[in-house]
């Protein structure tokens, strides 16, 4: 493969273009999925969104034309907990794809607020089922048509997959961070690790992005002493906005990130790095 020099290497806007690719966001009308549903289709990218909540997906859709009204968005229902639904997904993607696929992304997430002390056996394995196996089977029934267009794959992980909550910031258990959470995140990181490996022989490539701290707006509300902790555990001294999930995804996703497998990009603010 010849190397290119600077006079002819392919320019930064051809590098993070998505035109003509097929993009599958799963929790894609969410807080963090939405974003990322928003950076594809500045892009370029056809769309295709998939919640629990068909008419919140809808209504998200609309948005999203209005902002990019040449971006074609289709809206789709799935249970990552439901095999079956999983697989009817896939099928109704690839009716509209010739069976093919450039990119999936796994933002889907349904957890119950726990302490330790309060978590059941039920708890946790709601939790890893939607956190860890949902992943798992929403990628092992869509490698068939990434297959076919040397896709690539973004799931979403934490820094909770890597790192410890402090138990000092959590005062009460509606805002608690369960231990299923960082327990189905950081298999949500080795997963993505093996993909990249074992997905290669494919030209598939797998990575991740683990979010820090991007509380709701209800909680911001609710609970300002709560978002005044977490601001000052990271060296940005803040929470973070949505939006800054767009640049890494928009990344991983294009050719401006062909070289990068296997790789779990923080974005917390610093919180990881003391």
């Amino acid at each position: 493969m010849p190397y290119s020099t600077p006079e002819n290497s392919p320019s930064l806007n051809n590098l993070f273009s998505l035109e003509g690719k097929d993009a599958l966001v799963i929790g894609g009308a969410g807080l963090l999925g939405g974003e990322i549903s928003y950076a594809f289709a500045e892009l370029g990218a056809r769309v295709f969104i998939a919640s629990r909540d068909v008419e919140k997906c809808r209504d998200f859709a609309a948005t999203l034309r209005n902002k990019h009204p040449n971006c074609e968005v289709h809206c789709y229902k799935v249970d990552i907990s439901d095999k079956v639904s999983i697989l009817n997904l896939m099928t109704q993607v690839g009716e509209v794809t010739d069976g093919s696929l450039d990119i999936l992304v796994n933002s889907g997430w349904s957890g119950r607020k726990n302490t330790f002390e309060s978590i059941s056996d039920e708890d946790w394995d709601n939790d890893i089922e939607i956190c860890l196996n949902g992943v798992f089977r929403s990628i092992k029934a869509a490698v068939p048509l990434l297959k076919k267009r040397q896709g690539n794959i973004l799931t979403i992980a934490s820094m909770y997959g890597h790192i410890a909550p402090d138990y000092r910031l959590y005062d009460n258990k509606k805002f608690s961070n369960p231990p299923s959470y960082g327990a189905a995140k950081a298999g949500v990181l080795q997963l993505t690790r093996y993909l990249a490996s074992f997905l290669s022989p494919d030209k598939i490539r797998a990575n991740c992005i683990s979010p820090g701290p991007f509380p709701f707006e209800s909680t911001q509300l609710e609970n300002p002493e709560f978002i005044e902790r977490l601001s000052a555990k990271n060296p940005l001294n803040r929470i973070g906005k949505p939006e800054e999930l767009k640049g890494a995804a928009a990344l991983l996703c294009t050719e401006a990130g062909s070289y990068m497998t296997g790789q779990n990009i923080c974005i917390d603010g610093g919180w990881a790095a003391w």
